[in-house]
């Protein structure tokens, strides 16, 4: 069988149609199967190493084990998260001017390549202060690499897969990459290999699959396009004030922030309760990776068909689970062996679903010519609000852990409530 023959055998079965859409010029219609898988091959790989790669589990536990300062273990996170989205309104322009935007994309996996070598360099040859302003620094390096990649990936997606399957391709690599993530959870919740060594390889495997994703994503055969070059900086700020689709996104994007704040706490609970707090972030992991084995593939197809209720029912799955945890510590059952993954489970299956639409719907409500700049506008104003949202854990002393759920389950229901309302795309 030729490849093009199993390319379209396997776009018909993941997709269930043939492909041809008045959305993309002839040239991109006849390239879209085998874009489509290198575009679910890049994207599961670039998954793999997010997940092996993760600064909540993975790089916590290297830098604890390497006597980091517990500063520089708290940076991890925030520089993640805010790095690879604060970035995204200063080189969304450099990106505009691309004629082909899959070098960008490539350029940034590559980066995150060279990001994950040099932890990995640095856990096996320095320790304590040196080891945590390295890997912090490294990580730096992959939070802006994947900034890149972000502002790129939803303009070339919207380029190369017709509209009624964009959905498809990040539910089908959201899908794959987890059962890979979960078996390490396994691994790392066995203790079968000392840990150390386990996330040492964890995050060299992670380099890996960077670079082979940057690799798959040069073969896409991308349509060329003029430069544009209209806003640049902090004045693409104003498509907020012009567009109120965006803004009304870009709200109900930044209340469902919870889903992806949420689980930490959820851990500190089971660990409040008796857990064992290393086999609880494993499970934390596991947990993760098993909602998106059995989530992700349908939340794409669904978002296919509506991302926007799509943005609105995993918001309120997320406010359900919430609740559900607060009322099951408030009845002395968290201890339970089954309380608190049972709610990690759900608040993360409904993260897939606001990971997977929020992607979907930006694209599609985009205009073809500034899906760079919406994307690097609304990252970057969620990047600032995850900032924010990130000091709440302050408030723990003040209202504990279950009242710190309990104000992330009422912005959820917010999230829901405004999400239905959003404009259909």
């Amino acid at each position: 069988m030729k490849s093009h023959d199993i390319a379209d055998t396997a776009f018909e079965l993941l997709t269930g149609d043939a492909g041809r859409d008045d959305d993309l010029p002839d040239c991109a219609q006849e390239a879209e199967h085998g874009n489509f898988l290198r575009h679910m091959g890049a994207l599961t790989l670039s998954k793999i190493a997010d997940g092996l790669l993760d600064p909540k589990l993975v790089l916590s536990f290297l830098l604890s084990a390497l006597g980091a300062p517990a500063a520089l273990i708290g940076m991890l996170v925030p520089v993640r998260e805010a790095g690879a989205l604060l970035p995204q309104l200063f080189t969304a322009s450099r990106i505009r001017a691309m004629a082909r935007r899959k070098w960008a994309w490539t350029l940034g996996a590559a980066g995150q390549a060279v990001g994950a070598g040099v932890i990995v360099f640095a856990a096996l040859t320095l320790s304590g202060l040196a080891a945590g302003v390295a890997i912090v620094a490294a990580l730096g390096l992959v939070a802006v690499s994947r900034s890149v990649c972000s502002v790129a990936y939803k303009d070339v997606l919207g380029k190369t897969v017709g509209k009624p399957r964009r959905g498809t391709v990040t539910g089908s690599a959201g899908s794959v990459a987890p059962v890979i993530v979960a078996l390490f959870a396994v691994l790392l919740i066995a203790n079968l290999i000392p840990r150390q060594d386990l996330v040492i390889g964890a995050v060299a495997a992670a380099a890996t699959c960077f670079a082979l994703a940057a690799v798959i994503f040069a073969g896409l055969r991308e349509p060329a396009q003029p430069a544009e070059g209209d806003h640049v900086g902090l004045s693409q700020l104003s498509l907020l004030g012009t567009d109120g689709d965006l803004r009304r996104f870009v709200i109900v994007r930044c209340l469902l922030l919870p889903t992806a704040l949420a689980p930490p706490y959820l851990v500190v609970l089971s660990a409040r309760a008796g857990e064992d707090v290393f086999q609880g972030l494993g499970v934390m992991m596991l947990a993760t990776a098993l909602a998106g084995v059995s989530s992700a593939y349908i939340w794409g197809r669904l978002s296919d068909r509506s991302s926007r209720l799509v943005l609105s029912l995993a918001g309120g799955a997320a406010a359900v689970f919430l609740i559900l945890a607060i009322a099951l510590d408030l009845a002395g059952l968290s201890a339970t062996q089954w309380a608190i993954p049972l709610c990690l489970f759900g608040v993360m299956i409904a993260y897939q679903g606001v990971r997977n639409s929020r992607s979907t719907y930006l694209v599609n409500l985009a205009p073809e010519d500034q899906r760079a700049s919406y994307t690097a506008v609304a990252n970057t104003v969620v990047g600032a609000v995850l900032i924010a949202m990130g000091g709440i854990g302050a408030l723990s002393g003040l209202i504990g852990v279950t009242g710190i759920l309990g104000v992330f389950a009422a912005l959820s229901i917010a999230g829901a409530a405004i999400g239905f309302t959003l404009k259909e795309v």
